[in-house]
């Protein structure tokens, strides 16, 4: 993540996090998460349930805040993949921040 790469809204950075599953890049979703929670971010549990997941699809359903001028938003979406032969959808409403001008992801949080 480079910062003229850098997604520009919450929305974007969750949709490149998605990607980052699908392309198995792991450092990159370590890269994206708040910081404070970087150094307990479980790589090697990270990468094998990405790996063992064949993604189909990303269906964002709900943005509140999280443009480029905001602090903080949320992202609803559901994330569809295969696992084990069977289709599983993870719905998930997620907490994004920005520090320093960047986006990072917080946590999944209560809908």
């Amino acid at each position: 993540m480079t910062g003229s790469s850098a997604p520009k809204t919450a929305e974007a950075l969750m949709r490149s996090r998605y990607a980052a599953y699908v392309r198995e890049d792991i450092a990159y979703l370590k890269a994206t998460l708040w910081p404070k929670y970087q150094k307990s971010f479980d790589g090697p549990g990270t990468a094998r349930w990405a790996a063992e997941s064949h993604w189909t699809g990303l269906k964002v359903l709900k943005t509140e805040r999280g443009e480029e001028g905001d602090r903080d938003g949320t992202v609803l979406f559901e994330a569809r993949y295969l696992s084990g032969g069977k289709l599983t959808t993870h719905r998930e409403l997620s907490l994004f921040r920005k520090k320093s001008g960047r986006w990072y992801y917080v946590e999944a949080v209560p809908e």
